[in-house]
């Protein structure tokens, strides 16, 4: 029986072991599993069934971890970032690692997320994670842990029954090209106030 737990603190061998977990994050619940680690994101696929074409959003606690992946971001890219909740697609100095991250596109979509026990999650047990939403490929966002143990039952290691509200909105995603501002999807932060935040760098 997949464990259902009530702190995040509980999940982090877990994830350094290369488990997967089912967690609230800032937006949507999500798929949580160690970036770094190749079959545990694999096996994130597996249990999302998701395209394996498409690339999927990371977590990290601050800007500094995009170190990690040999990422020397923009000012415009760190302000960004430093904003929090915001997504933003960042190309990878070297096309030809983690491509079992960015599937091809050469890019990898980052965001600290805007969620305090999820950062000091992400910090304390030291690695990225991936962070798809909960739901098979097809099927509406999970809005609970309950419907996330209907979706996925003993597939993940453990749920994280938080004391928390995810916002139900996917994340905003950016990507900054020649200093301008793309605004690939927008969700819970508004044009203007991307545009807003880039004017202040």
């Amino acid at each position: 029986m997949s464990k259902i737990l009530s702190s995040f603190k509980e999940a982090q061998e877990i994830v350094k072991k290369g488990g997967v977990i089912v967690a609230p994050t800032d937006t949507l619940y999500g798929l949580l599993a160690d970036a770094l680690n190749k079959k545990a994101v694999e096996k994130v696929y597996q249990i999302k069934k998701r395209d394996p074409s498409k690339p999927v959003i990371v977590l990290i606690p601050s800007v500094d971890y995009l170190n990690l992946f040999n990422i020397r971001p923009s000012k415009q890219e760190k302000k960004l970032l430093e904003n929090k909740g915001i997504t933003v697609v960042i190309q990878l100095p070297d096309k030809n690692k983690f491509e079992y991250l960015h599937r091809g596109t050469g890019s990898i979509a980052f965001r600290i997320p805007d969620y305090e026990k999820l950062l000091d999650f992400l910090k304390e047990t030291g690695v990225p994670v991936v962070a798809p939403s909960a739901n098979p490929e097809g099927k509406p966002p999970a809005e609970s842990i309950e419907k996330a143990v209907q979706y996925f039952g003993n597939t993940v290691d453990a749920y994280i029954n938080a004391d928390f509200s995810p916002s139900g909105k996917p994340s905003t995603i950016v990507r900054v090209r020649n200093s301008n501002i793309q605004i690939l999807r927008e969700g819970s932060i508004k044009k203007d106030d991307v545009e807003k935040i880039i004017k202040k760098v």
